[in-house]
């Protein structure tokens, strides 16, 4: 996650204002409805399998790492944006200052913490319930485990848990769902790795996933060297040999072409987050804009294609 100062005379004519950390939950509830709105028609899409229905635009701050649909029971689902933003006071004193891509299911909420020190070998999930209890899950790394906590997609059955790291990958990691999966504890503790997604084509730099189906991933990937695929920020599909029960499946890769890098400021973009919901239809995809415009990130929807 980049941190950046951007001047106020930008951030107006991007159509936001500057929100200071102290106020972010409230400004991110307000940056939802306001987005809700603001969500315009596109032309369709170079994303294969999807059609582009619109997009909307997040303070980065608030929604820079991560987007996903909650829908609690007896609720009204909703829209939720983490961003640097979003890191509780008391989390980022204990260390952890980053917050991935989270997933929701039920109504719970799971969000992906990685440490401020390269060295730890921890990573942590919290899972905030539909009534607002926090429950920490940690995960002491394995050999060959990077620290890097990127994202977690929940599972349709909500019993299995997938994450990834950093860098040039060939799989995914899985895990029990935290709380939801009964062999799990019910008030926080250890998370343990129960296999891997072992991909049939690298990937680098995967930002966010979210489950379409039992056995179908969409991810995005910040690879901008098109050295694995030929094009930059790709989006992906992983198209899984079985549905998750516990232990290890492969994957196979597809890309499904570019994240679209749309703005008035040039540079470096950079692929966040990504959310399905099921109810809708709707998948939506996030990226950074670059330079002095990485105050905003815009999120892309799409339906998928008849």
């Amino acid at each position: 996650m980049r941190r950046f100062t951007v001047p106020l005379a930008v951030c107006a004519v991007i159509g936001l204002s500057a929100v200071p950390i102290g106020t972010a939950q409230a400004a991110q509830a307000s940056t939802t409805a306001a987005a809700a709105a603001a969500v315009k028609p596109l032309a369709a899409s170079g994303v294969s399998g999807w059609t582009e229905t619109g997009s909307s635009l997040q303070s980065t701050l608030t929604a820079g790492e991560g987007v996903a649909t909650v829908d609690p029971a007896g609720g009204s689902p909703y829209v939720l944006y983490r961003g640097l933003g979003s890191v509780p006071v008391g989390l980022a004193a204990a260390g952890w200052t980053h917050v991935g891509d989270p997933d929701s299911a039920s109504g719970y909420i799971i969000d992906a913490y990685q440490n401020s020190s390269s060295s730890s070998n921890e990573k942590m999930f919290q899972v905030t319930t539909p009534s607002g209890a926090t429950y920490q899950y940690v995960h002491t790394l394995v050999p060959g485990e990077l620290y890097n906590n990127s994202f977690d997609a929940i599972s349709p059955d909500r019993q299995w848990m997938v994450s990834g790291e950093w860098g040039t990958m060939s799989h995914l990691q899985i895990y029990p769902t935290p709380l939801l999966n009964p062999t799990t504890s019910q008030d926080g503790g250890s998370l343990d790795l129960s296999g891997y997604i072992q991909l049939d084509h690298q990937v680098n730099d995967v930002q966010g996933c979210d489950f379409v189906t039992s056995t179908e991933l969409i991810c995005a990937s910040d690879d901008s060297s098109e050295t694995l695929f030929s094009n930059a920020k790709p989006l992906l599909e992983v198209d899984l040999s079985a549905a998750l029960s516990g232990t290890s499946v492969t994957g196979h890769v597809v890309d499904l072409g570019s994240i679209p890098q749309e703005s008035i400021c040039s540079g470096t973009f950079e692929a966040e987050g990504v959310d399905y919901d099921p109810s809708t239809g709707i998948l939506r995809v996030e990226i950074i804009q670059p330079s002095v415009c990485a105050v905003v990130t815009t999120v892309y929807q799409y339906k998928q294609s008849s």
